[in-house]
């Protein structure tokens, strides 16, 4: 054994409550060495990611830390200059130039600095005017602390101007005695809504011959000629001639999905703005005349179509990786598509890639090309994988119809949380949203109830419901005042079974062509009013 100045011998163990202080010393300075270290270091990137769109890029710095930026604008040419404090320029940020594609529509390229210790600049160069949003967001799964660059265009693009060019697009493509595009963007801007309200023509006269019962959509789905019936036979010559029951098989020509005689009569006085002339006399040996043509709604029928989250918002994600926005826009695009190809039907999509859109602006848009109906889309998840089942929701102003419900609205409308969203915008909007909220009619949510039997009727007949009936919860992107909105969930992500179903092209299929004939019977039941003008 040898001394040591403070008493103790070299060797001995030290004393219980003595080795807990010599602990708790070294642990404080241990903490001091690492705090200064990290300070001295600087932030570390988590992640670096960017989300192009036509309607605006966004660029991520995911980091441990928060980060602090400042920025500014440069017009000529265009670009954008930041300085962010507290970080070194490392590999993980030169990973930005390289992810920055050609493609891109809003940055032509990015270039890095050290401008001083801890000082890093960033100058993204833009392809257009930009108006520039940067702003932080906290910690929330699954992210840590994101500095976040929305770069939107100066002149955001009209989602109505943008209908009416593609109705532009195919009158020219059709003939050329289809009408010019007007010679101004002014001119266009006062044409928008009036060209929306030429061109549904005989939609009720062209439904399904299907009853909606669930196939391939690529099929074909109505006759070649589906407002007529067949030709009768020659009737017999004289006066004493008899008239007689129509021939056998003459009745099966008939759509399946035609409306009932007293839902037609019902019906016909709202399907045109001028009554049809009255039928000429049959003489007396003539049979009884044919059930009368459908008549036509005069304007263009819009579904708008939300394929939920996207971009920094992944939505749910199933046991093997299946992410809800993924698979949610994949059935978007192929319902817009179905849509398209009905004549006097348009879809526009809320979003087509992607990307994230802010709840109260998917609302917007709809607004805007004053949609006829807004259907979101969606996939179910639980805290229990044995949950199951397709659901369809209308919004509600008293209350869930029922906990589940509750705790999904609740999900949804978090998705602004987690897709991230610029809080100062959020605040000068919050009286707009509001506004909504109070403007959300009893009557838009009958309506709403009403669509949303037809599709989870047709929803039925190709996998399982959840629930036998339309549920109802606060969803926030429900809240158009003036739309009837439902919110579809397909199915639960969450359940190992539905995954694999939801990942199916077939099974996709089936649920287009579902929602789709959903919408047409929702539509051939209860005709869309004239359409106000667009200010």
């Amino acid at each position: 054994m040898t001394g040591r100045s403070d008493g103790r011998l070299v060797g001995c163990p030290l004393r219980p409550t003595a080795r807990r202080r010599w602990l708790r010393e070294a642990g404080g300075v241990l903490a001091l060495t690492l705090a200064g270290s990290d300070l001295a270091r600087g932030a570390s990137l988590v992640a670096v990611r960017v989300w192009p769109a036509e309607a605006y890029t966004r660029v991520t710095l995911e980091s441990d830390v928060a980060l602090q930026a400042r920025h500014f604008v440069v017009s000529d040419p265009p670009r954008l200059v930041i300085d962010i404090d507290g970080l070194e320029l490392n590999a993980a940020l030169r990973e930005l130039v390289a992810k920055v594609g050609s493609q891109d529509p809003n940055i032509a390229g990015v270039r890095l600095g050290q401008g001083a210790p801890q000082r890093v600049r960033m100058v993204l160069d833009l392809k257009r005017p930009s108006a520039p949003q940067v702003f932080a967001l906290a910690p929330i799964a699954p992210y840590r602390h994101r500095l976040v660059f929305d770069l939107r265009p100066a002149v955001a693009p009209d989602p109505l101007l943008t209908l009416v060019r593609e109705r532009e697009a195919a009158l020219q493509a059709a003939g050329p005695a289809a009408p010019p595009w007007p010679s101004s963007g002014q001119e266009a801007a006062r044409q928008a809504a009036a060209d929306l309200n030429d061109a549904l023509g005989d939609f009720i006269g062209q439904l399904d011959t299907s009853d909606g019962a669930p196939g391939d959509p690529s099929l074909p789905r109505h006759r070649p000629e589906a407002t007529t019936t067949p030709a009768a036979p020659p009737l017999p010559a004289g006066p004493g001639a008899a008239s007689g029951p129509p021939p056998a098989g003459a009745s099966a020509a008939l759509p399946t999905s035609e409306l009932r005689p007293q839902e037609m009569a019902a019906l016909r006085p709202e399907l045109s703005a001028t009554p049809p002339p009255p039928p000429a006399p049959a003489p007396e040996s003539r049979p009884q005349a044919s059930p009368p043509v459908r008549a036509s709604v005069n304007r263009l029928l819009i579904i708008a179509i939300d394929p939920g989250h996207g971009g920094e918002d992944p939505g749910a994600i199933g046991p093997t990786g299946l992410r809800e926005k993924d698979v949610v826009l994949q059935i978007a695009l192929k319902l817009a598509r179905r849509i398209d190809a009905r004549p006097g039907m348009r879809a526009v999509l809320t979003r087509d890639a992607d990307f994230f859109v802010p709840l109260q602006e998917r609302v917007a848009k709809a607004r805007r090309v004053q949609a006829d109906l807004f259907v979101s889309v969606h996939a179910d998840a639980f805290i229990t994988p044995r949950a199951r089942g397709a659901s369809v929701f209308a919004l509600s102003h008293s209350g869930a119809s029922s906990a589940a419900a509750r705790w999904m609205a609740r999900r949804e409308n978090a998705s602004d949380a987690v897709g991230g969203i610029d809080v100062r915008a959020v605040r000068a909007d919050a009286q707009i949203l509001r506004t909504l909220l109070d403007m959300s009619t009893s009557a838009q949510i009958k309506d709403s109830l009403r669509v949303g039997r037809e599709v989870l009727g047709h929803i039925g007949r190709v996998g399982r419901l959840h629930k036998p009936q339309v549920e109802q919860a606060g969803f926030a992107v429900l809240k158009a005042p003036d739309i009837p909105s439902i919110l579809v969930e397909t199915a639960f992500i969450s359940n190992p079974e539905e995954e694999q179903r939801l990942r199916s092209e077939k099974y996709q299929n089936q649920l287009v062509q579902a929602l789709y004939a959903g919408i047409v019977r929702y539509f051939a039941r209860n005709p869309p009013l004239a359409r106000n003008r667009v200010a």
